[in-house]
């Protein structure tokens, strides 16, 4: 059993912000696998996708993004999934638009749901896929990451969308490092 999480903030006012990067790549990946998120339980939405015979859970942490681990710590110990078996998407500041970095571990690297994700599953060794949403010096940290992406970086950060949903449907099939070497960029 495998766990996919996006992570962003709940509530229509953060829908389409670039702090809600996960959830944008994990509707597309939804979405393309023609399925929907069909419970709630957990402090989170959620399904269970039967894969070729293998269960995997998509799931949406509610708890907003600084507080991602009280969700997804208790899912995890509850349907028995290891670290090893989760693989987060999340929103990186410190890569431009269009880039995604995919890794099998890590630190939080300043990004705050990760931190949380770290700090209540105890481990590094989280696999994740980094989507770039870049930052810009002159606006405050949380606002940037609040607000939309620009009319200019639309088209890119759809298409990076497109590009992470897709390594995220091939890690379903594939083994991790494959998915690095094919996705990374």
């Amino acid at each position: 059993m495998k766990i996919i999480a996006g992570l962003g903030n709940p509530g229509k006012e953060y829908e389409k912000t670039r702090h809600n990067t996960g959830f944008l790549v994990l509707d597309a990946v939804l979405n393309k696998l023609n399925i929907s998120l069909d419970k709630e339980k957990f402090k989170a939405m959620y399904t269970i996708y039967n894969h070729k015979g293998e269960k995997v859970i998509f799931v949406k942490p509610l708890t907003y993004m600084n507080n991602s681990g009280e969700a997804l710590a208790p899912l995890m110990k509850y349907y028995g999934v290891n670290v090893e078996d989760l693989i987060v998407i999340h929103d990186d500041l410190d890569l431009p638009v269009g880039k995604i970095r995919i890794r099998t571990n890590g630190s939080c690297g300043g990004q705050n749901g990760m931190r949380s994700i770290i700090a209540h599953l105890g481990s590094q060794e989280i696999k994740r896929v980094r989507v770039g949403i870049g930052k810009d010096a002159r606006i405050p940290v949380v606002d940037y990451v609040l607000g939309k992406v620009s009319k200019e970086d639309k088209p890119l950060f759809d298409e990076t969308i497109n590009r992470a949903a897709e390594a995220v449907i091939y890690a379903l099939d594939n083994d991790f490092s494959k998915v690095m070497s094919n996705y990374n960029g």
